[in-house]
């Protein structure tokens, strides 16, 4: 006999959740390919083991979780781990000396003479991926200094004392040894980045070898000059506090400006003394939403963050965990409550400094939520999944009613509408911007600090700014230039461009719960949503969730490239069972699949029934933790 669709989809849900039986108990023990870390006094994790040897250090030192993780920031930016210093910053952190969380926005902005006209007089329809026209001006120097002065205990000196032992030589891992190999035609075109990665001129391998020892003696330099400011500002009789950010201005204001600027426009950048000087740093209010009594931060719409936190509101309609821990239902649910976050995130975030604003309460309002809810269709995807108007959830009036009606979840520029049609080739390099990495920072320590940071930007391939040593961001490629595709993102001189970094803080009863972010461009937040979810929902614990099954969703605009968009594409892991493959290709998703889908996840849970840290940091990549 046949069994009816709700038999099999009730089958189907009973299936999953039997096969993920292990990751289903509150902190039940299932096999992960990591061990699961755990602590009393500190944790650190990152993207790289030596990072988070750095971030050890100074926690060993008596150093606090903001001294920890801005020492972690500047050992991954000397490893060019997908960063280097000249990319950009941004961090959440609970001070548990006012219960509050604070949000650390150290973007750098669009340079003078960065024009929606310049760019198309050189032919371009959006900023270019690579070289010194895709660059915003440098924030992890900012960012990293204005956290240790505000929240750290320590001096520049000794949180920096790491990176400048690596600058002064470390053992190359392999990753980065192959990126360069990889790009070393494009790093060939600019002269400093030459000289600095590509060591071997002539030979068939002309970057570092995996284990040779790497040395980069003008970053070490730049770095050197900082703690110098440092020191002479304090024999002068400034405090600490004061001291940092003398080293601050001399990167911003004083030599080492001068030096990249003159580098930057050496090989055709636009930076100049002011935009440096002008650019600063801002402490601001995260925004958040409650999901099931907890308290979910993030930055607000100068990065995607606010798109997790509208898919939570969303999914709040739904009763997920009777559907079954990646059931049909559950994955296609899931699918479009992000397809429909992320398609407000193509057309309303950007820049809140530059009116007008994004319309924030209006995205986060619970009433909203439920209005976008209502369009998730029960048995079928939806393509054309379009923005909504949040504008009266926050009595106002849409000031971009006539674009929002003819706005359509695919570029007119983009390539054909099915991931089937796409070459190889193509596909691959849609991929790779798709997923452009970062790295993520998480520290905890026992005083209640919690911090969470995603800093990117000046990935190799990157030009390297004169004799600084500092490679450049290319985040310029996330703005548009016509407002018919963004027109809260559209470039503008001093404006910073809607990037996808996203770190994550989630508190419980007032208190930091959960502490995670994740590298990978446009999937950050929906990888960060699943995590969320597997633990809350499923019951897993930190490392049993930066493992387990995710899906990736294509259908929102790439935030790199070409911006382009793969309605209906749909990744999964390879342990997904047939029926439910069968099911989703029945409501029109185009499958892909891949044997670890989760994304490279860092995240620490603080267990306040035992009083102890757990961490979990995916095996993804080469991401590590320790604790202690």
């Amino acid at each position: 006999m046949g069994m009816g669709a709700a038999a099999v989809q009730r089958l189907s849900a009973l299936v999953c959740a039997t096969v993920f039986i292990g990751l289903m108990g509150p902190h039940a023990q299932a096999r992960t390919q990591k061990p699961p870390l755990h602590g009393r006094h500190w944790m650190a994790v990152t993207g790289k083991p030596l990072g988070a040897t750095a971030g050890a250090m100074i926690f060993q030192k008596g150093g606090n979780a903001v001294d920890a993780a801005c020492a972690m920031i500047a050992a991954t930016a000397t490893m060019w781990d997908t960063l280097s210093w000249g990319g950009e910053t941004q961090a959440l952190i609970y001070n548990p000396n006012t219960g509050k969380v604070i949000g650390i926005n150290a973007l750098g902005v669009a340079p003078t003479g960065a024009t929606p006209e310049f760019f198309r007089k050189q032919g371009m329809k959006f900023p270019p991926e690579f070289g010194p026209l895709a660059a915003v001006t440098p924030g992890t120097p900012g960012g990293l200094m204005t956290m240790l002065a505000e929240y750290g205990t320590m001096s520049l000196a000794e949180v920096l004392a790491p990176a400048i032992e690596m600058a002064d030589g470390y053992p190359m891992e392999q990753q980065l040894s192959d990126t360069i190999e990889q790009y070393k035609d494009k790093i060939s075109q600019w002269p400093y980045s030459k000289s600095t990665l590509l060591i071997h001129p002539g030979e068939a391998r002309e970057g570092p070898h995996a284990g040779e020892i790497f040395r980069q003696p003008e970053l070490a330099a730049t770095l050197r000059k900082l703690v110098a400011a440092e020191h002479q500002a304090r024999a002068r009789g400034k405090d600490r506090k004061a001291a940092i950010y003398a080293a601050y201005d001399r990167f911003y204001k004083g030599d080492i400006a001068q030096e990249l600027v003159r580098g930057t426009r050496e090989q055709g950048g636009l930076f100049t003394m002011q935009d440096l000087a002008d650019w600063k740093v801002h402490i601001e209010e995260p925004v958040h939403t409650s999901y099931k009594g907890i308290e979910v931060y993030k930055l607000t719409t100068w990065v995607q963050g606010p798109v997790m936190l509208q898919a939570l509101n969303i999914l709040e309609n739904f009763d997920l965990k009777s559907m079954g821990y990646d059931s049909a239902r559950y994955i296609h649910t899931l699918y479009q409550a992000m397809n429909l976050a992320f398609a407000d995130r193509d057309f309303y975030y950007g820049d809140p400094d530059f009116p007008p604003a994004s319309p924030i309460k209006g995205l986060l309002s619970k009433d909203y939520a439920r209005e976008r809810a209502k369009l998730v269709l029960p048995d079928h995807n939806d393509p054309d999944i379009r923005p909504g108007d949040p504008y009266p959830y926050q009595s106002g009036t849409n000031p971009f009613g006539a674009v929002l009606r003819n706005w359509h979840s695919r570029m007119p520029v983009a390539a054909p509408s099915a991931a089937a049609q796409w070459s190889p080739t193509a596909l691959a390099e849609y991929d790779r911007t798709f997923r452009l990495g970062t790295t993520s920072v998480e520290a905890t320590d026992e005083q209640g600090w919690a911090v969470s940071v995603t800093p990117s930007g000046g990935w190799t391939p990157a030009v390297i700014a004169g004799h600084t040593g500092v490679g450049l961001s290319q985040r310029m490629q996330s703005f548009v230039l016509d407002a018919s595709d963004n027109p809260f993102n559209v470039l503008q001189p001093g404006k910073r461009p809607r990037a996808t970094l996203t770190p994550t803080l989630a508190l419980k009863d007032g208190k930091p719960f959960l502490v995670f972010s994740v590298q990978g461009g446009d999937t950050q937040d929906q990888n960060l949503l699943q995590f969320f979810l597997d633990v809350v929902e499923f019951g897993m614990t930190p490392q049993e969730a930066t493992e387990a099954a995710n899906i990736t969703s294509y259908q929102m605009r790439d935030s790199f490239g070409a911006h382009e968009s793969l309605p209906g594409r749909l990744t999964l892991n390879t342990a997904t069972p047939q029926w439910v493959r069968d099911q989703l290709v029945h409501m029109g998703y185009k499958l892909d699949f891949a044997e670890r889908s989760s994304g490279p996840i860092n995240a620490i849970e603080l267990d306040r029934v035992h009083g102890t840290m757990w961490g979990g940091s995916s095996n993804h990549g080469e991401d590590y933790g320790i604790g202690w």
